[in-house]
């Protein structure tokens, strides 16, 4: 092991890095619409969107990620009808196909953290919002939507580190980001352990970031949460009147 080779590989799996993000955040926000709308198809109380949602989950989840890269990148070109269709442009690219599969499979899983969510606010809010006069979509955007961020966005936050972990399996389609690269670098010096250190050290200070974002974020959201500073400390004479 030298340091010139961790730096000089370090320098060659740094440029994967803008795809790795890229992958990992946008199909997180499209699975998040996905995830959104799964939810409120399990809650809508009409048998067939429950039903639809409730096997999307099950097959998306019950499977792994990778045969569904498989499925939809081999799989889906076996088909002259697809070939010949609309969505071939879209569906012959390597990063598309991994930009779906993402989303579809995080879409399922964060369909039931979003569930749990709406589930977690309380009904004597819903309740109150409706006799001041709310209901349907300002009910939603302005009393349930706000409480369920708060209550899902500490697993969604898992779920976006999940992503980011998961990108490494568009390698296997020729996508070039950080686990391809670290591959194709591996295959030129079949230095296996130094190549791997260094890519897992990139995700570890990606995830880093990301946690310390996301905390971040939960403090922002929950006001009522934090600590008053003149809360922590008593007067003298208060302390005495206590006593």
């Amino acid at each position: 092991m030298s340091f010139a080779f961790f730096q000089e590989t370090l320098l060659t799996l740094l440029p994967g890095v803008p795809l790795t993000l890229e992958l990992a955040f946008l199909s997180t926000a499209i699975g998040a619409v996905l995830a959104v709308t799964l939810a409120l198809m399990r809650l809508s109380g009409v048998l067939p969107l429950d039903y639809f949602a409730r096997a999307y989950v099950f097959a998306f989840r019950g499977t792994p990620l990778l045969v569904q890269i498989f499925l939809i990148y081999y799989g889906l070109s076996q088909f002259p009808a697809v070939r010949q269709s609309v969505f071939w442009p879209v569906l012959r690219e390597p990063f598309w196909c991994a930009i779906i599969a993402l989303s579809l499979n995080t879409g399922a899983y964060g369909s039931e953290v979003v569930r749990g969510g709406l589930l977690s606010v309380p009904h004597g809010q819903v309740e109150a919002a409706r006799a001041v006069g709310m209901s349907g979509l300002l009910l939603f955007r302005r009393i349930v939507l706000p409480q369920a961020i708060r209550q899902a966005l500490p697993a969604y936050g898992t779920e976006l580190i999940l992503m980011v972990k998961a990108t490494s399996l568009a390698s296997i389609i020729t996508l070039m980001e950080i686990t391809g690269r670290a591959a194709k670098l591996i295959s030129d010096t079949y230095r296996v352990i130094e190549v791997f250190v260094v890519a897992g050290a990139i995700y570890l200070i990606i995830n880093f970031v990301l946690t310390r974002i996301i905390l971040a974020l939960e403090f922002w959201l929950t006001p009522h949460l934090r600590e008053r500073p003149e809360a922590r400390e008593l007067p003298a004479d208060s302390a005495g009147e206590h006593a």
